[in-house]
């Protein structure tokens, strides 16, 4: 198990490219089974999650074609089984994306429990409840759901989410684009990746409007084509690394990025003392030497504060002129950072869903460990403004979703390394 050793103390100053979006390039990925000819996949990144839906589908008998830009070609008409095992679900929640593509276009689909989930505790019933509600028969045992479509195939339906859920919004939207009618999603979740996903899926022949709000309205259509696409850049690895150079009092300019899917970030950016530009595709930050200022924020569903750039603010508080209040309203359990960065020195209390962060002029380097994703990125841009050595453990986390992180903090002028276990 690979570990990252930072030794801080360094401004970061530079230029980087920033990856295709995982949480689009994985829904457009399964939505290719929907197609009735190739479809090609353009500006995927180079990641663990990416490689195992790659895998899944070779599994399938789907055996997508690699090139040396990491475009891949799917065609969905060569499918021999209609099982996604536990074995490569397991590893991935986003797997349960291609339960809705499958039902949709051939029928049936049997798909493992992600992550061996309890169906009622987690948002998964509403994907099941939403493909019911189009006719689907659905049962769950042995740990799979299987799920077959009436005679005739998936028939539209109104459905309304009881609470909001990406991946949910995601599944019933991908079966809806061939089912019979029209299908109306109230509820659905906003996230420019749920965008991106239906104009993909509009790219390849479907009938979607509304994406963007919070009522989506599909009109089936008989079959959807081989089409082209490329995946929307990264907005959580953009933010990532706009707030560690806001920390370490650096400028950087980050291309093939999209500044209007990050707009409650940038805000925040500005607010905490950076100077923020922006162009078609780029997106500069300079601090001009500055500390950051502490700020308040709440997390909420897009277009709100995004859940996913907590941790990395409460980094740069962590060593802001101030304090900082940090609400976390969409998930629990979701400050374990929190602890390891005390470790390094910074003053953070915990009560509830409430972090309050003092300021420090600096941070001391620590060993720490990484408990997930956002957390451990957290954890990086910690390491950057602290005093001497950093050692971050079980970043295995930060590979699900950063591409190369350490190759482009280097390009951006930090100290750092990866040292296998």
């Amino acid at each position: 198990m690979d570990k990252l050793i930072i030794t801080g103390g360094n401004r970061l100053d530079g230029e980087i490219r920033i990856s295709g979006a995982k949480n689009s390039a994985l829904p457009i990925l399964a939505a290719t089974l929907l197609a009735d000819g190739p479809v090609t996949v353009c500006n995927l990144p180079h990641l663990h999650d990416i490689t195992t839906m790659i895998e899944l589908f070779g599994r399938m008998g789907v055996e997508p074609v690699l090139d040396e830009r990491m475009n891949v070609e799917v065609d969905p008409t060569r499918i021999t089984t209609l099982v996604a095992p536990y074995e490569l679900v397991k590893t991935m929640r986003a797997s349960i994306l291609v339960l809705g593509p499958m039902v949709a276009h051939f029928g049936y689909a049997e798909v493992a429990l992600p992550g061996g989930c309890a169906i009622g505790s987690r948002p998964v019933d509403l994907h099941i409840r939403g493909l019911e509600a189009m006719g689907a028969e659905i049962t769950v045992e042995d740990g799979y759901i299987k799920a077959r479509a009436p005679e005739g195939g998936l028939r539209g339906a109104h459905f309304f989410f009881d609470t909001v859920t990406v991946t949910g919004t995601e599944n019933i939207l991908m079966a809806a684009t061939l089912a019979k009618g029209r299908t109306v999603l109230e509820n659905a979740a906003r996230e420019p990746e749920v965008v991106d996903l239906a104009e993909c899926l509009i790219a390849m022949g479907a009938n979607i409007k509304g994406h963007g709000t919070d009522t989506i309205t599909i009109d089936g259509v008989e079959r959807l084509h081989a089409a082209r696409y490329s995946v929307m850049p990264d907005r959580i690895e953009t933010g990532t690394y706009l707030v560690a150079a806001a920390a370490t009092r650096g400028r950087v300019k980050l291309k093939d990025t999209d500044a209007s899917i990050l707009e409650a970030v940038l805000l925040k950016l500005e607010e905490a003392g950076a100077q923020i530009e922006t162009g078609k595709n780029w997106i500069s930050l300079d601090m001009k030497g500055n500390r950051p200022r502490a700020i308040n924020l709440r997390t909420a569903p897009y277009p709100a504060f995004p859940t996913d750039m907590q941790a990395q603010f409460i980094a740069m508080n962590a060593v802001a002129e101030g304090t900082g209040t940090v609400i976390e309203t969409v998930f629990e359990n979701r400050f374990m950072h929190v602890q390891e960065m005390n470790r390094m020195g910074s003053h953070i209390l915990v009560e509830g869903n409430t972090a309050i962060v003092t300021g420090v002029e600096r941070l001391k380097g620590a060993p720490v460990m990484a408990t997930d994703l956002r957390a451990s990125a957290s954890l990086v841009i910690a390491g950057l403004v602290a005093d001497g050595d950093t050692l971050v453990d079980r970043i295995y986390h930060i590979d699900r979703g950063y591409e190369c992180i350490e190759e482009k903090l280097q390009m951006l002028g930090a100290i750092i390394r990866r040292v296998p276990a």
